[in-house]
């Protein structure tokens, strides 16, 4: 099977009920930022960090998929049944928040992301989470989204932030407070 098809030459492509959109449209901004999370999501687990992360940042890879599937068919019929965001993939994530949490120091300041490439990693995520965010609650304000993706994706953000001061402590790096320049 060739990959190319070349349909998408001209600036479009198609969603998955086949309706076809251009490649700047809301619905690809939205789920391709997904996508792109979902890419360094792999190189954050590619890093040596526990396996424990690692299996979940692979169950969030899985359901980052499932998101991304549901922005491409745009609300509209398409031929399979299309998977759910539960408010239990949404627990899911404050339950290892708050499990990481039980072993860090108290957060005092903003931290500068960096340290060890891990960290700096799971800050990326975070930042490119935030995004597919804001994409998709602009796709939001054009049509239906469940409200399970926003706030999964808002709860995802935060994980990220937390598993950065994880892996810190993990690796023995030093977090650096932000110091404001009028300080």
């Amino acid at each position: 099977m060739k990959i190319y098809t070349k349909t998408g030459d001209k600036g479009e492509t198609s969603l998955l009920s086949g309706r076809r959109v251009s490649k700047s449209d809301v619905h690809i901004e939205a789920y391709g930022t997904i996508d792109e999370l979902n890419s360094f999501i792999g190189l954050l687990r590619d890093q040596n960090i526990h396996s424990r992360y690692v299996k979940v940042l692979i169950a969030i890879q899985n359901k980052l998929f499932s998101i991304g599937s549901i922005l491409a068919s745009a609300g509209e019929q398409v031929a399979f049944a299309l998977p759910e965001v539960t408010l239990n993939d949404i627990k899911m994530l404050e339950y290892e928040m708050d499990e990481m949490d039980t072993s860090l120091p108290p957060l005092k300041n903003f931290v500068l992301p960096g340290g060890h490439q891990a960290v700096s990693l799971a800050h990326v995520c975070r930042t490119i989470c935030r995004r597919a965010e804001r994409r998709t609650i602009e796709l939001k304000n054009h049509e239906s989204v469940n409200e399970n993706i926003v706030q999964y994706l808002n709860r995802l953000s935060d994980f990220f932030f937390v598993l950065s001061r994880k892996l810190a402590t993990d690796l023995q790096v030093n977090e650096i407070p932000w110091v404001s320049s009028d300080n």
